[in-house]
């Protein structure tokens, strides 16, 4: 087992940003940590990384207390906090080399080269820091976090504020370093969630809401059979409202309409008797997907 938190809280004066969080991250897993500004994300994976001691609790990674044993869980671990902090007036290649001196790792100017080419800073490796995109600079920040072969990588918001082109890139190479290392993730978007994470834990006002598997979560809503419904022809709201089993109608774009069934009821039938019974011609008749974002609102609304 690579992380394991039990009755873990913390308190800041009289603010309790975790309460009694318990879960487990097995090895070879993605996890997605999710939950709203001011959850408590942060600040669990602040004490999982050793920077702030746990108000109550047992928190381990890779069998080692993080309060007892900080160096070890330290070697065991590689992080990237959302801040990102890297040296700027280093070049690329002489900061790995810097980080590698840190850990003490052996035959440096070869692990640098294999951490280069794995996270595709070949053709930057010369520059300075600071002259980088954001998204090379996140790279140079998983590079730093995965250099010394750490078991466990954690990783607080790693897309944020970068293009749709570099977003893809950066997750294309978590999916690919979470074959051998397990991953503990932090993101607001949903869509990466979906894309990336085996597992996802949501956190809200510093307790566990949700801890299953994406697929399993987004059943959370299997009662909510939303139709998504576009005609031919031109229809009022008002007619649609008169289907049997819809409780009410969402315009979504030209002649295109969202139906939400009364008490949870699949009505793609009733809308076709409709449909049949008006003469009209329907172009597309489908449940609409469920997302995980859905799932994230209803479980963390006040």
């Amino acid at each position: 087992m690579s992380i394991k938190v039990e009755g873990v809280s913390k308190v800041y004066g009289t603010q309790r940003a975790l309460n009694n969080v318990s879960f487990e991250v097995n090895s070879g897993e993605i996890v997605g940590f999710l939950g709203p500004n001011g959850a408590g994300k942060s600040t669990m994976m602040k004490i999982l990384t050793c920077f702030i001691p746990q108000t109550e609790g047992l928190a381990e990674v890779c069998g080692f207390n993080v309060e007892d044993n900080p160096m070890e869980v330290k070697k065991s671990i590689g992080y990237l906090p959302e801040s990102n902090p890297l040296y700027y007036d280093m070049y690329v290649k002489e900061y790995l080399h810097f980080i590698a001196g840190l850990h003490q790792i052996e035959e440096p100017k070869k692990k640098v080269d294999e951490i280069i080419s794995l996270v595709g800073l070949d053709i930057e490796q010369h520059k300075q820091i600071g002259e980088l995109s954001k998204g090379y600079k996140q790279r140079v920040g998983l590079a730093q976090a995965l250099i010394h072969n750490p078991e466990v990588l954690i990783l607080d918001e790693p897309t944020t504020g970068l293009d749709p082109n570099q977003i893809v890139d950066i997750r294309n190479l978590i999916k690919e370093i979470g074959k051998t290392k397990t991953v503990l993730m932090s993101t607001h978007i949903m869509q990466e969630v979906e894309a990336i994470c085996d597992r996802v834990i949501i956190i809200n006002h510093g307790k566990i809401v949700a801890d299953d598997k994406t697929s399993n979560l987004k059943n959370i809503l299997k009662d909510q059979h939303i139709v998504v419904v576009e005609f031919k022809e031109n229809v009022e709201v008002s007619l649609l409202k008169n289907i049997v089993g819809v409780k009410s109608v969402h315009l979504h774009e030209d002649n295109s309409f969202h139906l939400v069934p009364d008490n949870g009821k699949d009505i793609r039938e009733s809308v076709f008797k409709f449909a049949v019974e008006h003469k009209l011609s329907i172009i597309s008749l489908k449940e609409e997907e469920k997302r995980l974002e859905e799932v994230f609102k209803s479980l963390t609304a006040n």
